[in-house]
């Protein structure tokens, strides 16, 4: 069978968008044999389904039949929510386990026994503050501007977040293409954020409308960095910002209809190209521009990034447009993700890319 497709982009940006598990080969005769087929996939993979007890088991069996480099273990075991992950893995009950923040000091201690055990990776994360620069106040770059300054991501990282989130400047996130770790970002500066203020159209944080942040939530409970972001906007300009919660569930169908002022905001990458932050979060128009921001150069940056056959060159221009969207503050960017994986030293090959993927083939079980 051939595949023919004509496209008015770079061979690796619609290389990436077939990486997306939507775009996945399937079978045909194994999606037409029944509801519910996906829970028998016929797969080409180096593991077999053979077992999905629903939020209890899931396992997998090597694929004799697989073309590649064979699968390095006979079989690999999901426990899902089989328990609590740190005390099935001190007990051995099972060789890989991401943890919780509580437990960051303890596996983190060079003096403890999980230390040698931890995986650090990046993640394709990014956690910000979306501004709705249709309505006031944040229809002033200068208010976008001075908001961005007044937060110390650095100290709420390390509070928060006990430094498991790296703090964003940007909008790319590490291990992402085009990452620029040169980028200029909004550092925190209160008196340039109490400056911008007196500088934009409001003159004076008395005379800026009451402001409110669109938030997943319920019971009236908010995060704790968005707690803390809070107060430092009230410790460091005087501005009271209210929360207003939507149902998690529904959050992300209702946010373009009821956004407010800002709304708290999260993307993990569905492919490793800067599209799928840039032009999908930011372009003019686009569904998951909540904000409303628009920018005739970005976009302009960014279409000419599409279709730019030379990658370095294509990249080049995705950093040009991200520098541009920082300068504008078309967002407040917060946090990176990161990987944290508890190994057993005797489980080799494990390895975690940036979008979250273990490559099972690759791992060995040695004697214990």
């Amino acid at each position: 069978y051939t595949l023919e497709v004509t496209i008015d982009a770079p061979k690796s940006y619609f290389l990436s968008k077939l990486t997306y598990p939507t775009s996945f080969v399937v079978d045909k005769k194994n999606v037409e044999s029944g509801g519910e087929w996906w829970r028998h996939p016929n797969g080409s993979g180096p593991f077999k389904l053979t077992r999905w007890d629903t939020n209890s088991l899931l396992v997998l069996e090597r694929n004799a039949s697989y073309h590649g480099q064979p699968a390095g273990v006979a079989q690999v075991v999901y426990q899902l929510y089989g328990g609590y992950a740190m005390n099935l893995y001190e007990t051995g009950d099972i060789d890989v386990s991401s943890f919780a923040l509580s437990y960051i000091d303890r596996v983190s201690d060079p003096a403890g026994p999980f230390y040698n055990d931890l995986m650090v990776t990046p993640e394709l994360s990014f956690y910000y503050l979306g501004f709705n620069t249709l309505r006031p106040p944040f229809d002033d770059v200068n208010v976008r501007r001075a908001f961005c300054h007044a937060v110390d991501k650095k100290k709420l990282a390390e509070l928060v977040f006990r430094n498991m989130y790296k703090p964003a400047y940007g909008i790319l996130p590490p291990g992402m293409p085009g990452y620029n770790d040169e980028l200029n970002g909004l550092e925190y500066d209160i008196e340039k954020a109490k400056e911008l203020i007196r500088k934009s159209k409001y003159g004076d944080v008395a005379n800026l409308p009451p402001i409110i942040i669109t938030d997943g939530g319920e019971s009236g409970s908010i995060s704790q960095d968005l707690e803390s972001i809070i107060y430092e906007w009230k410790q460091n300009l005087g501005v009271d910002v209210k929360v207003r919660q939507l149902e998690p569930q529904m959050f992300i169908y209702l946010l373009r209809e009821e956004v407010d002022n800002m709304f708290f905001y999260g993307w993990i990458a569905d492919y490793p190209h800067p599209h799928d932050f840039l032009d999908v979060l930011f372009r003019s128009g686009e569904e998951n521009n909540y904000g409303g921001y628009s920018n005739p150069q970005v976009d302009a940056l960014l279409n000419e990034a599409a279709v730019e056959q030379d990658m370095e060159r294509s990249l080049a221009l995705y950093r040009q447009a991200e520098q541009l969207l920082v300068d504008d503050a078309a967002c407040l960017p917060l946090w990176f993700g990161q990987n944290y994986t508890l190994v057993k030293p005797y489980v080799k090959g494990y390895q975690v890319s940036p979008a979250g993927f273990a490559m099972l083939n690759t791992v060995s079980v040695e004697p214990h």
